[in-house]
This record gives structure tokens, C-alpha cells and sequence, in this order.
């Protein structure tokens, strides 16, 4: 099995604390930049899911990093941040 570099070594006085590799490193930086961005506009899961049409299960799964969210996925929330309104009016039609 091959060894996964390691971005972020674990702190070895904390028992709890873990290395990071670079896939979770960017998940997890994924992962905030769609918490963020739904948070910034003041919307719930659910209220951002059904706004822009992304299976609330799946925000979820991005938001906390279980899965990673794809680069498309990524360059939607973006567009989302700049232009909101005309995303959500898009999206509705």
C-alpha cells in the first residue's frame, strides 16, 4: 500500500488530532469555501439546496467534507457568491 504524503503532521500531544493528507487538505477548503458562501448569503441547508437546486444530502456531504465536492461543483458556488439573485432566478426557470 503506498503512503499518502502528509500536508499537516499530527500534533503528537493531542491524542484527537490527526495528519492531513493534500486530498483532505483541499476538501476541506472545498468544503468551507460552500459553507461560507451559503452561511454569507443566510441561508440554510435547505433553503441554499432548493434555491440552487442541489440535493440537500449532498450540500451536506460537501459542507462537512465527507465527500469532496467536484470542481464543477465548486465553480458553481462561486458564480452563486458573485451573482446570487441571477443564479437563483436561472435556476428557477
Amino acid at each position: 500500500m503506498k503512503k499518502e504524503p502528509i500536508i499537516l503532521a499530527a500534533d503528537p500531544a493531542d491524542p484527537e488530532d490527526f495528519n492531513v493528507t493534500p486530498e483532505a487538505l483541499d476538501r476541506g477548503q472545498r468544503a468551507r469555501l460552500i459553507r461560507k458562501t451559503r452561511s454569507g448569503l443566510g441561508l440554510s441547508q435547505a433553503e441554499f439546496a432548493r434555491r440552487f437546486r442541489v440535493p440537500v444530502g449532498t450540500l451536506r456531504d460537501w459542507e462537512q467534507a465527507r465527500a469532496t465536492a467536484p470542481d464543477f461543483a465548486v465553480a458553481y458556488v462561486r458564480v452563486i457568491a458573485q451573482y446570487p439573485d441571477i443564479v437563483a432566478r436561472a435556476a428557477a426557470s
